[in-house]
């Protein structure tokens, strides 16, 4: 044809002038094969890629167009086409390669790489702690990955008595109370484990000033909290909660409250602005569960009332030199009656026009901050005496200072009053209030100096005390006295510790039973020096003789009196089973395992402890470090009688025109057994900082934080001219 044909061409070369079909000569076996068979792939990995030593991976492979697999470096030999294989035990970073091999040829070298970590096992948090009603989450970081199982105390899954852990981590306590083990081991390699600790406790609340009725200060139903627990690498803040006015009451704690519909552990704040909070007193940040206004329409005020200035200007109670400042509001600690959800506390407020003054009981829906029905009731009083000038002393509404913490003894709620700045006319009143859920009935009141006026009770803020018998005890300041008299008037009880007992059969019977006066009590009232201002502590009951029940108390003249509270005995020292030397004092002890705690005015903290053979009290340990003016009201948290750790507040630069300064609050945490051995302080750290100082404030410790109110970043001026006018700051446990 005289032209070439290309090879792609349909027909083959002219072969003897016939055309053949290219596909009838392969048909028949001529020409050559189209290609060849496609070379093998190989593929491999490892499951997991990172291990601790000791443990092991997975290897799994495949192949494609292969019929032999040959392995190298970690592994070696034959192996099958596709497959699962352990590594083994390994102990350093290994790798595995595999090529396999087909009829079209052998395939590029896979590899899987499987790397030793040098991280251990651990749990986060490597502490926590819960309330009954409260669950933990646990996170176990396993190294190399995988899964983990978790058990408390050694028991896989827990127990309804140690507490329940699941398969992820999520713990829920069980009936024991104390710290537990949570355990995790790696699923994949049981050689590697981690354990952290959960501190379970059953405090119910802390429903009143400095803890119970004995005002001892203790909570020993504390475990997450101890010596070694409290440091600067484990312990700090963690939270504030703003709050609408400085915080001179003693913030509240309750375990386990529904509130919208989830259980919560809820903080109670009060505040100098007739504010009243309740928070989470756990979440981070703060949550806000309810708050209100106690001088609102809704909560028995009358339009227009605000809280009632108290600054060195435009003041309208004391005399200018603003000890309360800028506002009083609510200053006495609330106390919460746990059975029927309330919370009774005393708001003080003035009308629009500043000339009607209005102190009020409120009982509190702790669940709502709504009033209870019949609530609030406008206090008022009358008591027989001639201090006013005629047969009746009267309860004056803006003279009175509320500062005393309130008392829930036996069903009924007592207040006690002082002045404002020895403004008088004052005097020392106690009133007590009974609730039906429906109204508010005054069941006594008492005036303690009602024909010669002063001697109020204010104890530094502390709240009466009271025995398992329901007497009360109080401390009362400078006034006259004249119980010692053979004629009347013979009932004023300046500058003495009173015992009080209450009659339910007779109507308004508050009457005192017993009292101890010291020797110097006309030169305490005539040098400012009160008795009453430091509070009362009742100490735990001994068990022999001569004295069973201590009770101790004492003031601005350093004199610290122990007495023996079945016979206070009445004028004089030689009654007191004991006095002690310390600095002028300005606070309510604290009492635990035979030790005694106060610090005074420019003093350290001390511990005085009782031997048991002589029932005395002996110095024991100080702190290195003086707590400037007023000194400090110390709380204990332990476990029983172990692991105590003492927490007090320098509240020095309280920023008040008598302060020396205005400067935050310090926390302190000491190991209770040695002052000398101070923990951590919020100091040492600047983040741990907490608000500016409030006079008298005293920290409350539950569920293993410590919770202090301050006056936030507030310097002593007018309400609102700063950012945050109060603030409750909230220290714990860190996160790892």
């Amino acid at each position: 044809m005289g032209r070439e044909i290309n090879a792609t061409h349909a027909w083959a070369p002219y072969r003897l002038g016939v055309y053949v079909p290219l596909l009838l000569l392969a048909a028949c076996g001529g020409g050559s094969k189209q290609g060849s068979s496609p070379a093998a792939t190989a593929s491999i990995s490892a499951s997991p890629t990172v291990v601790a030593s000791g443990a092991s991976s997975t290897l799994s492979w495949s192949s494609t167009n292969a019929s032999s697999c040959s392995a190298s470096g970690g592994w070696s030999g034959s192996e099958p086409t596709s497959g699962k294989q352990s590594t083994g035990a390994l102990t350093a970073t290994t790798s595995y390669a595999l090529t396999c091999s087909g009829p079209g040829g052998a395939s590029a070298p896979a590899q899987a790489t499987v790397t030793i970590s040098n991280a251990t096992m651990s749990i986060s948090p490597a502490i926590a702690a819960v309330s009954l009603s409260q669950t933990q989450q646990f996170t176990a970081t396993v190294p190399g990955g995988g899964g983990a199982s978790w058990s408390v105390d050694g028991i896989s899954g827990g127990s309804s008595s140690v507490g329940l852990v699941s398969t992820t981590g999520l713990y829920t306590p069980g009936t024991a109370i104390g710290t537990h083990t949570i355990g995790a081991s790696s699923i994949a390699n049981s050689a590697q484990s981690a354990t952290a600790q959960v501190a379970v406790t059953d405090l119910a609340g802390v429903y009143t000033y400095h803890n119970d009725l004995a005002r001892d200060g203790a909570n020993i139903q504390e475990y997450a909290l101890t010596p070694s627990t409290v440091s600067t690498t484990s312990f700090g803040k963690l939270f504030a909660c703003t709050v609408d006015g400085a915080v001179y009451a003693q913030p509240l704690w309750v375990a386990g409250l529904t509130v919208n519909g989830t259980v919560h552990n809820v903080v109670f704040v009060a505040t100098a602005h007739d504010g009243l909070f309740a928070f989470d007193a756990d979440a981070n940040p703060c949550a806000t569960l309810w708050s209100v206004s106690l001088i609102d329409s809704a909560h028995g005020a009358t339009a227009g009332e605000t809280t009632v200035p108290s600054g060195p200007t435009g003041n309208l109670v004391g005399s200018g030199s603003g000890d309360i400042t800028p506002e009083v509001g609510v200053i006495g600690t609330p106390v919460i009656d746990p059975v029927n959800g309330i919370l009774y506390v005393v708001s003080k407020s003035v009308s629009s026009n500043q000339s009607s003054f209005y102190q009020r009981l409120h009982a509190i829906d702790v669940l709502t901050g709504s009033e209870k029905p019949g609530s609030p009731i406008v206090i008022a009083a009358t008591y027989p005496g001639s201090g006013d000038g005629g047969a009746t002393t009267t309860f004056n509404p803006r003279q009175q200072n509320q500062r005393s913490g309130l008392a829930l003894v036996n069903g009924v709620v007592y207040i006690s009053w002082a002045s404002h700045e020895d403004t008088a006319p004052y005097y020392g009143w106690v009133a007590g209030y009974g609730y039906n859920g429906s109204a508010f009935t005054q069941a006594a009141v008492l005036n303690v100096t009602p024909n010669v006026g002063y001697g109020g009770i204010w104890m530094g803020g502390g709240a009466p005390a009271a025995d398992p018998n329901n007497n009360l005890y109080l401390l009362t300041g400078n006034g006259g006295f004249d119980a010692n008299s053979a004629s009347a008037p013979n009932n004023d009880y300046g500058d003495s510790l009173l015992q009080l007992q209450f009659t339910n059969s007779v109507s308004q019977h508050l009457s005192v039973s017993q009292y101890f006066t010291p020797s110097d009590q006309q030169s305490d009232d005539n040098n400012d020096q009160d008795f009453g201002s430091g509070g009362t502590a009742i100490l735990a009951d001994l068990s022999g003789e001569p004295v069973a029940h201590l009770i101790m108390g004492g003031g601005k003249d350093g004199a610290l009196y122990v007495l023996n509270r079945d016979q206070l005995g009445g004028y004089g020292d030689s009654f007191a089973w004991q006095q002690l030397g310390v600095a002028g004092l300005f606070a309510t002890g604290a009492y635990w395992n035979l030790y005694f705690y106060v610090a005074g005015w420019a003093g350290p903290m001390t511990a005085f402890q009782l031997n048991l053979s002589t029932e005395k009290f002996a110095t024991a340990s100080s702190s290195a470090v003086s707590f400037g003016f007023p000194g400090s009201t110390p709380s204990i948290s332990a476990a029983g009688s172990e692991s105590g750790v003492l927490w007090a507040l320098d509240n020095s630069q309280y920023c008040t025109p008598q302060s020396p300064g205005c400067a935050p609050a310090i926390l302190h945490a000491y190991n209770a057994t040695n002052l000398a051995q101070e923990l951590w302080n919020s100091s040492m750290t600047a983040g741990d900082a907490a608000g500016n100082a409030v006079k008298f404030a005293v920290p409350t410790v539950a569920n293993g934080k410590v919770y202090v109110g301050t006056r936030g970043n507030n310097t002593g001026g007018a309400y609102g001219s700063t950012t945050v006018s109060g603030e409750l700051d909230v220290y714990g446990l860190k996160p790892n």
